[in-house]
């Protein structure tokens, strides 16, 4: 005890392990130094020892101790930030500890193969590059069932909807799985999403000089015509229409497909533009289609 009768913290330490029935006590190397004394406590107060085992610090890439000045430090910052869960606990648990040259663990392999004769005592650097691929990885290997669920706040976040709009989950299913190999983290993947749920559309305006012009008028004119009378809007079906549209002109795909694209999305990067239409839905195709039309026909 203190002489103003406060306890210690070594003292306080060992008495609230030993009342909340601690068997393992996980901790950073920083702490090396206090085991010594609580282990004297231990036995002074007749207490059974628990298991201990100091794991290396994390560092930021300068080798100083991790802290604000190197970005996010809190996990509910990388969950705001669109990091799923396990990426995070996985990445965390890879450093400083390695089973071969494997990278990616199911939290069921992390629990089976980790120990601590594989935990290294040298200090790991923590790398952000690294946990942002890691992430991308389990966003595409997380079915987009799951992915509908985890998105929903970041798309409210994005101001994509509104608090409370209702989203067809199938549709949203459909929309993600065109989406998630190209996305790093659910805000991109929430962003990536924007065209297909938006009712208006802003175009890239190099985009838009390329691709929305007198060439592509025509192209955009009769492929709209054709689709007005579509009853199947399959991505097989206007696969199809668009074929058809292209060996009657003599023209590569991307002659039609880019300027179709540019008036989806707004701009010229996205999934097959077929599976593209099919999810943005006939109405909202042709209603952005008048619209590119429109925009050409202005612009001379």
């Amino acid at each position: 005890m203190r002489s103003d009768g406060t306890p210690t913290y070594n003292f306080t330490v060992v008495v609230d392990d030993v009342d909340m029935k601690i068997t393992h006590v996980i901790r950073g190397d920083d702490h090396l130094n206090n085991t010594p004394k609580q282990l004297h406590i231990y036995k002074a107060l007749g207490y059974d020892i628990p298991l201990f085992a100091h794991l290396p610090m994390i560092l930021g890439s300068d080798k100083t101790r991790l802290s604000k000045r190197h970005g996010a430090t809190s996990v509910m910052a990388y969950k705001d930030m669109g990091y799923l869960p396990d990426a995070l606990v996985n990445y965390l648990v890879r450093l400083g500890w390695s089973y071969g040259d494997k990278e990616i663990f199911s939290r069921e392999e992390l629990i089976k193969y980790f120990s601590f004769e594989n935990v290294g005592k040298a200090a790991a650097v923590f790398n952000p590059e690294k946990l942002l691929w890691l992430n991308s990885q389990y966003i595409i290997n997380t079915p987009a069932e799951k992915l509908a669920g985890l998105v929903i706040p970041f798309l409210v976040k994005e101001n994509i909807i509104s608090e409370g709009q209702d989203l067809n989950k199938e549709w949203l299913s459909k929309a993600i799985g065109t989406l998630k190999e190209r996305s790093k983290t659910l805000i991109e993947l929430a962003n990536s999403l924007r065209y297909y749920i938006a009712e208006e559309i802003e175009y890239d305006e190099k985009a838009r000089a390329k691709f929305l012009n007198e060439k592509s008028r025509d192209l955009l004119i009769e492929l709209n015509d054709r689709l007005t009378s579509v009853t199947d809007f399959s991505a097989q079906e206007l696969e199809k229409i668009f074929k058809e549209i292209i060996e009657k002109h003599n023209i590569k795909l991307g002659s039609l497909a880019q300027p179709v694209r540019v008036a989806m999305t707004g701009g010229t990067e996205s999934p097959g533009i077929f599976e593209v239409l099919e999810i943005v839905g006939k109405e909202k195709t042709l209603k952005r289609l008048e619209k590119a039309i429109k925009a050409i026909a202005n612009t001379f």
